[in-house]
């Protein structure tokens, strides 16, 4: 597993590059104590292996702007996709002058996958009123607009981003999380659409990520117990934990309806988070954060790849070990 002794490492994603996969995730300083300071403390980290278990450790990619600009407190969760023959990378940040409240997307840009440039126009993807709930609309603490899950279109030559957002004006605050999309033809100017999942169930769905497997188009997403709504399902019968889920579609933008939404790993320690599909070989793989341990409290680490396989329209981790239990 990738492991730092000094640093926490979370939130990741990853992008191939022949028989490497680079990894960037976001690390904080262990020495700050508390895991949950660890989030105004975050830059991005970058490692690549050949086999998804074995890391070598490069230098970081991203930090906080100068003072005084959009990302000046943190980066966060973003993805990386290649663009002819360079690479884009859609990223998270948060201000001081909210005190990390609002949530707004930016653009760095490489050549290499090692030297990264913030674009001159960042932030060039935020929140938009009509469908998405901004600061102080509602109940919750904070605008959600993060972790951009970048993707192409090769029929129409356009960009697609999945984010993490909250719909205006939502029934309920503890559901009112869904998907957010928005679309591009150059990644610097972007039109924000209607989310493609229905609110209801989750305050908040985290890292998402849509993944092609077996001819159907699955996203995954992540949440905690505690972001689960109170006419979840799991959450009336008990069993509600901290999760990586997913729903199917036979479209990449979906709709992703509730009626599809299963669990794919998760168990009452919270032990794993922020799950990703990676393709490998010919093959899929999950990787996941390992968050909690019930000995050793916060681990900050990510963990080895279990292969995953689509059953019948469902995700089947292949290790019975690792299959959650409701």
């Amino acid at each position: 597993m990738l492991r730092l002794d000094d640093r926490w490492v979370w939130d990741f994603w990853s992008v191939a590059d022949g028989p490497d996969h680079h990894l960037f995730y976001l690390q904080a300083p262990r020495a700050l104590g508390d895991p949950d300071l660890r989030h105004h403390h975050a830059t991005i980290g970058h490692a690549v292996s050949r086999d998804l278990r074995n890391w070598r450790v490069l230098d970081d990619v991203l930090g906080p702007g100068p003072p005084g600009s959009w990302d000046d407190l943190a980066v966060w969760t973003g993805s990386v996709i290649r663009v002819d023959g360079h690479w884009a990378m859609l990223y998270t940040g948060i201000s001081h002058r909210e005190r990390g409240a609002v949530q707004r997307i930016g653009l760095a840009t490489s050549d290499d996958l090692v030297s990264w440039r913030k674009h001159p126009a960042n932030p060039v993807l935020e929140a938009d009123e009509r469908w998405y709930e901004l600061l102080g609309a509602g109940a919750w603490p904070e605008q959600a607009w993060r972790d951009p899950w970048l993707m192409f279109d090769p029929e129409t030559g356009r960009f697609h981003a999945l984010i993490t957002a909250r719909a205006a004006g939502a029934r309920a605050a503890d559901g009112a999380g869904v998907v957010a999309v928005a679309h591009s033809e150059d990644l610097v100017h972007w039109t924000v659409g209607p989310p493609i999942t229905e609110p209801g169930w989750y305050g908040h769905l985290e890292v998402p990520q849509v993944s092609r497997i077996g001819g159907r188009w699955y996203l995954t997403f992540s949440v905690e117990a505690e972001r689960h709504a109170a006419q979840h399902p799991d959450r009336i019968a008990g069993r509600a934990v901290r999760s990586v889920r997913y729903r199917v579609a036979n479209d990449p933008l979906g709709p992703f309806l509730a009626e599809t939404d299963h669990l794919l790993i998760g168990d009452a320690a919270g032990s794993r988070y922020a799950g990703k599909i990676v393709p490998s070989e010919g093959r899929h793989y999950l990787l996941t954060f390992r968050c909690f341990d019930p000995d050793a409290g916060f681990r900050g680490e990510i963990d080895d790849p279990v292969p995953l396989i689509d059953r019948d329209g469902q995700l089947v981790i292949e290790g019975p070990e690792l299959r959650s239990r409701p």
